[in-house]
């Protein structure tokens, strides 16, 4: 800020900065309300998968027999299951599992494909031709009965719901990666980076993958819902987490049995795997919008 003398008086001249590109994206997606309702509804989840304990009124699997199979009330918010374990506690602790395998399998799928798709790419004819025609045997299979097959293949645990959701999805990063790659090869920064005489590798990493980030961005955002529901719907048919572990797939398991008289028990462990899957759809969205340069106001 400088000061410039106009008629013997002072004036502030304040120098403006321009904005960057993820903070022109961070400006447009504030404005977007449902955007932002999602994320608030993430942050909340992320706060119960870090503290659960905190939260949590009630242990991991506390049960009180003599409280088993109560509605909801001021002790017990969302009632007790059929062990009297508190129904609200566990939806908290299963918040840390989802997050889990959402995140690591998006993880594990995002840099596989990433690295699958940058290849085929950037080299091009023989490579993309046998690297896509494996992703298109890949994606022949359904994703939801992929995951199913390696489950009861590998057994049920953490790691292996988190391999059989991540490896489904391995093709579609692949795929997005590999049109951003191949729009942004040919610019003559990655020219000039060729002629002064910088490895495949460090051009790929260095110059093509940073500007391919907002698709995977969006598309990751969008993956972690899948990988949530598909830990779910493995868990709820007795392939993915088993009890007493809380997990909002196997809650709806156990509750499917008291649908009659105690609805409650599988009514909240779905309504938390509908909020999060809208959440993380919202915030994709809002994302997309956000992050694409035609979107700028």
């Amino acid at each position: 800020m400088m000061k410039a003398r106009t008629g013997g008086k002072p004036r502030k001249i304040t120098k403006k900065y321009g904005t960057s590109q993820w903070g022109e994206a961070w400006i447009r997606l504030k404005r977007d309300k449902k955007a932002m309702m999602g994320l608030v509804i993430i942050c909340i989840l992320l706060c119960c998968a870090l503290v659960p304990s905190i939260l949590a009124p009630y242990g991991l699997d506390e049960q009180r027999p003599a409280e088993a199979l109560q509605w909801p009330n001021l002790l017990h918010l969302m009632g007790t299951d059929n062990f009297g374990r508190d129904i609200f506690s566990r939806i908290i602790y299963g918040a840390r599992t989802s997050i889990v395998v959402g995140f690591i399998a998006v993880g594990f799928a995002c840099i596989t494909g990433t690295l699958i798709g940058a290849a085929a790419g950037y080299y091009g004819g023989k490579a993309d031709n046998v690297l896509m025609r494996l992703m298109d045997v890949l994606m022949a299979i359904p994703s939801t009965l992929l995951a199913i097959s390696i489950a009861a293949a590998l057994g049920s645990g953490l790691v292996n719901l988190m391999i059989a959701a991540g490896i489904g999805t391995i093709p579609s990063y692949a795929r997005t990666v590999r049109a951003s790659v191949l729009t942004v090869k040919d610019q003559e920064y990655i020219e000039a980076a060729r002629a002064g005489g910088a490895s495949d590798l460090r051009i790929v990493l260095r110059h093509i993958l940073p500007n391919c980030l907002a698709p995977i961005i969006v598309r990751s955002t969008l993956g972690v819902a899948s990988a949530i529901l598909t830990c779910a719907s493995l868990s709820y048919i007795g392939l993915g987490i088993q009890p007493p572990t809380p997990e909002w797939g196997n809650m709806l398991n156990t509750g499917k049995a008291y649908l009659l008289n105690e609805w409650y028990m599988a009514l909240f462990p779905g309504l938390a795997i509908m909020m999060v899957i809208l959440a993380l759809n919202l915030l994709g969205d809002g994302l997309r919008d956000a992050l694409d340069p035609r979107m700028k106001r």
